[in-house]
């Protein structure tokens, strides 16, 4: 009963000062808005790099050549990757597709459009292992690879840049003067920022090594591993293969990388959780903030109210009573204020997502610790104000002027 009335004292005493009381809360509101919006700004980046990793194919590791110079220097990609490797790669347990790669910039033609894109040199599994879907016409085969086909698979960008509104199936364009029949479309899958899968155009390999590139060795094998496959038994064991076909002695260094897709998420990981750490942070200032102007509120209020602390005291208050009756308007401001933010953040979130460039992802967790802060801070900043005011001498407060 005695909890409930002090309660009672509380909301009249905040009511009786409204524009101050909500001068207090509007630290705690606008910081708890601060860490929920940045916390989705940080959750929503992370979302869109891992899903711009698993863009990428799933369950993959890719291989490449090593780099080529002395004396620590580099100067080049060595050229050390073959077909025969990618085909020995193919017998390995653990091991579902295997696609040899060649790559390069390229200017394409068709009637007067003449634009630079990335030309991929591969063979038909590279489609499912990078997660391409053909979305207009079809793939290319294993035989027509074999017969150096030209034949090629355009990105929705390419079709662009180059067809605009028209249907680019069954036309031919030129890539570096050589004429190429356009059997497909793939689905766009979204600029990755460093590289566009959507702007490229993807040929049968031996049509690319032998007609465009010229070269005998290969770009990177992607390698694709079975469902629930170990990714890191699978890296081992290319290593393995790798190194014997290679003849490296024992103690020399690879002549190749076999990077994991698993090292790629794990990275894009921790960059992505260091960034939302520090904008949590920053953010976490505006509350800290808040909790002074709480305290810097309540000691006003202490000071406006000693006299009535002292006829409390006179009949018979204790020093608990006092104490909790000051505490508990400041959760009620940092509550309150807490739940008000909530609001103002999730509507900036969603303002944030629909007007800049930002993903933004609003997770209960970041809710729940935007609202456990300002409940901290108001313990915190309001613990010594309702001290100092249980702790004031009868005698002095009732003389208090």
């Amino acid at each position: 009963m005695l909890f409930w009335i002090i309660v009672k004292l509380c909301l009249k005493s905040l009511w009786a000062n409204k524009l101050r009381s909500f001068l207090a809360m509007l630290g705690i509101i606008i910081g708890v808005a601060a860490v929920i919006a940045m916390l989705a700004i940080g959750n929503g980046a992370r979302e869109q790099v891992l899903s711009r990793i698993s863009a990428m194919g799933t369950n993959l590791l890719v291989i490449t050549p090593g780099h080529t110079g002395s004396r620590g220097v580099t100067s080049g990609h060595a050229e050390t990757l073959v077909l025969s490797d990618a085909e020995a790669i193919c017998e390995l347990p653990g091991v579902l597709r295997v696609a040899p790669a060649v790559s390069g910039t390229q200017q394409v033609k068709y009637a007067n459009q003449n634009q630079p894109v990335r030309v991929v040199g591969t063979s038909a599994t590279y489609l499912p292992i990078r997660d391409f879907v053909v979305e207009k016409g079809h793939a290319f085969t294993e035989l027509e690879a074999e017969l150096m086909a030209r034949v090629a698979i355009l990105g929705p960008a390419t079709v662009e840049k180059l067809f605009g509104p028209n249907d680019p199936l069954g036309e031919m364009i030129k890539i570096k003067g050589v004429n190429f029949t356009v059997i497909g479309v793939t689905k766009g899958k979204g600029d990755q920022g460093w590289f566009n899968p959507d702007d490229t155009a993807i040929v049968p390999y031996t049509t690319a090594m032998k007609q465009l590139l010229g070269v005998d060795c290969l770009g990177e094998i992607d390698v694709q591993v079975v469902e629930g496959g170990d990714l890191t038994a699978v890296q081992e064991s290319i290593t393995k293969l790798l190194r014997k076909r290679h003849r490296l002695e024992e103690g020399t260094d690879d002549d190749f990388y076999v990077r994991n897709q698993a090292d790629y998420i794990q990275m894009a990981t921790q960059f992505s959780q260091t960034f939302t750490y520090l904008l949590g942070g920053i953010a976490s200032v505006s509350l800290l903030v808040g909790g002074i102007g709480i305290m810097n509120i309540m000691l006003v209020t202490v000071t406006e109210r000693t006299r009535e602390i002292g006829v409390r005291k006179a009949i018979g208050a204790r020093e608990r009573s006092i104490l909790l009756q000051f505490l508990i308007e400041t959760l009620i401001i940092s509550g309150l204020g807490g739940a008000l933010g909530v609001g103002l953040g999730l509507a900036a979130s969603k303002v944030i997502g629909a007007v800049t460039p930002f993903a933004v992802s609003v997770q209960l967790s970041s809710i729940f610790l935007a609202l456990s802060f300002s409940g901290a801070v108001g313990v915190f900043f309001g613990w010594y104000p309702a001290r100092r005011a249980a702790l004031l001498n009868p005698v002095d407060a009732l003389r208090y002027e």
